[in-house]
Protein backbone atom coordinates (compact mmCIF):
# COMPACT_ATOMS: atom_id res chain seq x y z
CA UNK A 1 0.00 0.00 0.00
CA UNK A 2 1.34 3.43 -0.96
CA UNK A 3 2.76 5.68 1.97
CA UNK A 4 -0.09 8.21 0.88
CA UNK A 5 -2.77 6.55 1.78
CA UNK A 6 -1.48 5.32 5.41
CA UNK A 7 -2.81 8.01 7.65
CA UNK A 8 -4.05 8.29 10.46
CA UNK A 9 -7.89 10.45 10.60
CA UNK A 10 -8.60 12.86 13.84
CA UNK A 11 -11.80 11.54 14.80
CA UNK A 12 -14.36 8.58 14.10
CA UNK A 13 -17.87 8.01 13.73
CA UNK A 14 -19.93 5.58 15.61
CA UNK A 15 -22.28 3.55 13.91
CA UNK A 16 -23.70 1.73 17.18
CA UNK A 17 -26.55 4.07 17.79
CA UNK A 18 -30.17 4.51 15.76
CA UNK A 19 -29.79 8.37 14.24
CA UNK A 20 -33.54 8.00 14.41
CA UNK A 21 -34.76 9.74 17.83
CA UNK A 22 -37.50 8.04 18.53
CA UNK A 23 -36.24 5.11 18.47
CA UNK A 24 -33.21 5.87 20.84
CA UNK A 25 -35.18 7.79 23.77
CA UNK A 26 -35.96 4.12 25.35
CA UNK A 27 -32.30 3.21 25.41
CA UNK A 28 -31.48 6.48 26.61
CA UNK A 29 -33.54 5.94 29.66
CA UNK A 30 -32.96 2.39 30.38
CA UNK A 31 -28.76 3.29 30.37
CA UNK A 32 -29.05 6.41 32.42
CA UNK A 33 -30.99 4.50 34.55
CA UNK A 34 -28.31 1.48 34.99
CA UNK A 35 -25.87 4.38 35.16
CA UNK A 36 -27.01 6.35 37.71
CA UNK A 37 -28.21 2.62 40.00
CA UNK A 38 -24.39 1.44 39.42
CA UNK A 39 -22.78 4.70 40.55
CA UNK A 40 -24.88 5.38 43.56
CA UNK A 41 -24.92 2.04 44.95
CA UNK A 42 -21.01 1.44 44.72
CA UNK A 43 -20.65 4.72 46.42
CA UNK A 44 -22.90 4.00 49.17
CA UNK A 45 -21.09 0.99 49.61
CA UNK A 46 -17.59 3.11 49.75
CA UNK A 47 -19.47 5.44 52.46
CA UNK A 48 -20.50 2.70 54.42
CA UNK A 49 -17.02 0.89 54.39
CA UNK A 50 -15.61 4.11 55.24
CA UNK A 51 -17.47 5.65 58.20
CA UNK A 52 -18.49 1.80 60.00
CA UNK A 53 -15.04 0.38 61.77
CA UNK A 54 -16.12 -2.91 62.10
CA UNK A 55 -15.95 -2.89 58.09
CA UNK A 56 -12.24 -2.08 58.20
CA UNK A 57 -10.81 -5.44 57.32
CA UNK A 58 -8.90 -6.89 54.35
CA UNK A 59 -12.42 -8.18 52.45
CA UNK A 60 -13.66 -4.69 52.62
CA UNK A 61 -11.03 -2.89 51.37
CA UNK A 62 -11.00 -4.75 48.44
CA UNK A 63 -14.47 -4.48 47.80
CA UNK A 64 -13.97 -0.91 48.03
CA UNK A 65 -11.12 -1.04 45.23
CA UNK A 66 -13.90 -3.38 43.24
CA UNK A 67 -16.77 -0.54 44.01
CA UNK A 68 -14.15 2.64 42.57
CA UNK A 69 -13.46 0.18 39.40
CA UNK A 70 -17.27 -0.35 38.44
CA UNK A 71 -17.77 3.16 39.10
CA UNK A 72 -14.81 4.58 37.03
CA UNK A 73 -15.42 1.73 34.33
CA UNK A 74 -19.28 2.53 34.04
CA UNK A 75 -18.29 6.02 33.84
CA UNK A 76 -15.50 5.62 31.23
CA UNK A 77 -17.91 4.67 28.70
CA UNK A 78 -22.02 5.70 29.58
CA UNK A 79 -21.59 9.40 29.35
CA UNK A 80 -20.16 9.12 25.80
CA UNK A 81 -22.98 6.53 24.94
CA UNK A 82 -25.58 8.73 26.20
CA UNK A 83 -24.68 12.22 24.52
CA UNK A 84 -24.48 10.12 21.20
CA UNK A 85 -28.29 9.12 21.99
CA UNK A 86 -28.83 12.68 21.82
CA UNK A 87 -26.84 13.51 18.63
CA UNK A 88 -27.13 13.03 14.88
CA UNK A 89 -23.60 13.56 14.31
CA UNK A 90 -21.99 10.91 16.46
CA UNK A 91 -18.13 11.77 16.41
CA UNK A 92 -15.84 11.23 19.07
CA UNK A 93 -12.10 12.36 18.23
CA UNK A 94 -9.26 10.29 18.26
CA UNK A 95 -7.96 10.79 21.35
CA UNK A 96 -11.06 10.36 22.97
CA UNK A 97 -11.65 7.30 21.28
CA UNK A 98 -8.28 6.14 22.40
CA UNK A 99 -8.52 7.41 25.90
CA UNK A 100 -12.17 5.36 25.90
CA UNK A 101 -10.60 2.10 24.95
CA UNK A 102 -7.42 2.66 27.53
CA UNK A 103 -10.02 3.23 30.57
CA UNK A 104 -12.38 0.54 29.40
CA UNK A 105 -9.87 -2.06 29.00
CA UNK A 106 -7.78 -1.29 31.77
CA UNK A 107 -10.77 -1.41 34.45
CA UNK A 108 -11.78 -4.33 32.62
CA UNK A 109 -8.31 -5.90 33.50
CA UNK A 110 -8.24 -4.65 37.23
CA UNK A 111 -11.77 -6.32 38.05
CA UNK A 112 -10.30 -9.50 37.00
CA UNK A 113 -7.76 -9.29 39.24
CA UNK A 114 -9.35 -7.36 41.86
CA UNK A 115 -11.54 -10.70 42.17
CA UNK A 116 -8.06 -13.07 42.00
CA UNK A 117 -7.21 -11.10 45.09
CA UNK A 118 -10.36 -11.45 46.66
CA UNK A 119 -10.32 -14.95 46.29
CA UNK A 120 -7.20 -15.26 47.74
CA UNK A 121 -8.55 -13.62 50.26
CA UNK A 122 -11.27 -15.85 50.97
CA UNK A 123 -9.09 -18.76 50.80
CA UNK A 124 -6.62 -17.71 53.83
CA UNK A 125 -10.08 -16.27 55.87
CA UNK A 126 -11.20 -20.03 55.51
CA UNK A 127 -8.25 -22.37 55.51
CA UNK A 128 -5.93 -20.35 57.47
CA UNK A 129 -8.13 -18.54 60.05
CA UNK A 130 -6.16 -18.42 62.99
CA UNK A 131 -3.10 -16.41 61.14
CA UNK A 132 -5.83 -14.70 58.68
CA UNK A 133 -4.55 -11.08 59.97
CA UNK A 134 -1.18 -12.19 60.38
CA UNK A 135 -1.04 -12.65 56.23
CA UNK A 136 -3.50 -10.28 55.44
CA UNK A 137 -1.86 -7.59 56.88
CA UNK A 138 -2.34 -3.76 55.82
CA UNK A 139 1.22 -3.82 53.97
CA UNK A 140 0.12 -7.06 51.67
CA UNK A 141 -3.35 -5.47 50.95
CA UNK A 142 -2.42 -2.25 49.92
CA UNK A 143 0.38 -4.37 47.57
CA UNK A 144 -2.58 -6.18 46.40
CA UNK A 145 -4.70 -3.39 45.35
CA UNK A 146 -1.66 -1.88 43.92
CA UNK A 147 -0.69 -4.38 41.82
CA UNK A 148 -4.14 -4.93 40.25
CA UNK A 149 -4.55 -1.23 39.49
CA UNK A 150 -0.85 -1.71 38.02
CA UNK A 151 -1.33 -4.96 36.08
CA UNK A 152 -4.29 -3.66 34.20
CA UNK A 153 -3.17 -0.69 33.67
CA UNK A 154 -0.36 -2.45 31.60
CA UNK A 155 -2.31 -4.52 29.43
CA UNK A 156 -4.43 -2.31 28.26
CA UNK A 157 -1.93 0.35 27.80
CA UNK A 158 -0.21 -2.39 25.64
CA UNK A 159 -2.98 -3.32 23.61
CA UNK A 160 -4.21 0.30 23.00
CA UNK A 161 -1.02 1.55 21.81
CA UNK A 162 -0.99 -1.72 19.36
CA UNK A 163 -4.23 -1.06 18.04
CA UNK A 164 -3.58 3.34 17.38
CA UNK A 165 -0.44 2.87 16.18
CA UNK A 166 -1.87 0.87 13.03
CA UNK A 167 -2.78 3.45 10.29
CA UNK A 168 -6.39 3.02 9.06
CA UNK A 169 -5.95 5.85 5.70
CA UNK A 170 -9.46 7.07 5.30
CA UNK A 171 -11.64 4.63 7.30
CA UNK A 172 -13.18 6.42 10.62
CA UNK A 173 -16.53 4.52 10.97
CA UNK A 174 -16.70 2.34 13.97
CA UNK A 175 -19.19 -0.20 13.76
CA UNK A 176 -20.11 -0.33 17.25
CA UNK A 177 -21.80 1.90 20.05
CA UNK A 178 -18.15 2.78 21.82
CA UNK A 179 -14.45 2.36 20.83
CA UNK A 180 -14.55 -1.38 21.01
CA UNK A 181 -11.08 -3.25 21.04
CA UNK A 182 -12.14 -5.39 17.64
CA UNK A 183 -14.55 -2.27 15.68
CA UNK A 184 -11.40 -0.04 16.23
CA UNK A 185 -8.65 -2.95 14.95
CA UNK A 186 -11.00 -3.44 11.83
CA UNK A 187 -10.64 0.20 10.78
CA UNK A 188 -7.00 -0.28 9.86
CA UNK A 189 -5.63 -0.50 6.50
CA UNK A 190 -3.01 -2.90 6.81
CA UNK A 191 -2.32 -6.62 7.86
CA UNK A 192 -3.31 -6.83 11.96
CA UNK A 193 -2.23 -10.37 12.16
CA UNK A 194 0.61 -9.95 14.42
CA UNK A 195 -1.33 -7.47 16.46
CA UNK A 196 -4.13 -9.72 16.77
CA UNK A 197 -2.09 -12.65 18.17
CA UNK A 198 -0.13 -9.96 20.52
CA UNK A 199 -3.70 -8.59 21.79
CA UNK A 200 -4.92 -12.29 22.22
CA UNK A 201 -1.84 -13.11 24.22
CA UNK A 202 -2.17 -10.40 26.38
CA UNK A 203 -5.72 -10.94 26.95
CA UNK A 204 -5.05 -15.09 27.31
CA UNK A 205 -2.34 -14.11 30.36
CA UNK A 206 -4.31 -11.26 32.10
CA UNK A 207 -7.70 -13.11 32.14
CA UNK A 208 -6.78 -16.69 32.60
CA UNK A 209 -4.62 -16.21 35.37
CA UNK A 210 -6.85 -14.45 37.64
CA UNK A 211 -9.72 -17.30 37.00
CA UNK A 212 -6.66 -20.09 37.38
CA UNK A 213 -6.43 -18.29 40.63
CA UNK A 214 -10.08 -17.71 41.88
CA UNK A 215 -10.45 -21.33 40.50
CA UNK A 216 -8.11 -22.75 42.45
CA UNK A 217 -8.72 -20.96 46.02
CA UNK A 218 -12.40 -21.98 45.68
CA UNK A 219 -11.52 -25.48 45.59
CA UNK A 220 -9.42 -25.74 48.32
CA UNK A 221 -12.50 -23.79 50.29
CA UNK A 222 -14.70 -26.03 49.69
CA UNK A 223 -12.23 -29.21 49.82
CA UNK A 224 -11.58 -27.59 53.21
CA UNK A 225 -15.42 -27.14 54.25
CA UNK A 226 -15.98 -30.50 53.41
CA UNK A 227 -13.47 -32.03 55.84
CA UNK A 228 -15.09 -30.14 58.90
Amino acid sequence: MGKNNQTWVSEFILLGPSSDWSTQVSPFVLFLIMYLVTVLENFLIVILIRLDSRLHTPMYFFLTNLSLVDISHATSIVPQLLVHFLKEHKVISYLSCAAQLFFSLGLGGIEFVLLAVMAYDRYVAVCDPLRYLAVMHGRLCARLAISSWISGSINCLLQTVITFQLPTCTNKLIDHISCELLAVLRLACVDTSSSEVAIFVSSIVLLMTPFCLVLLSYIWIISTILKI
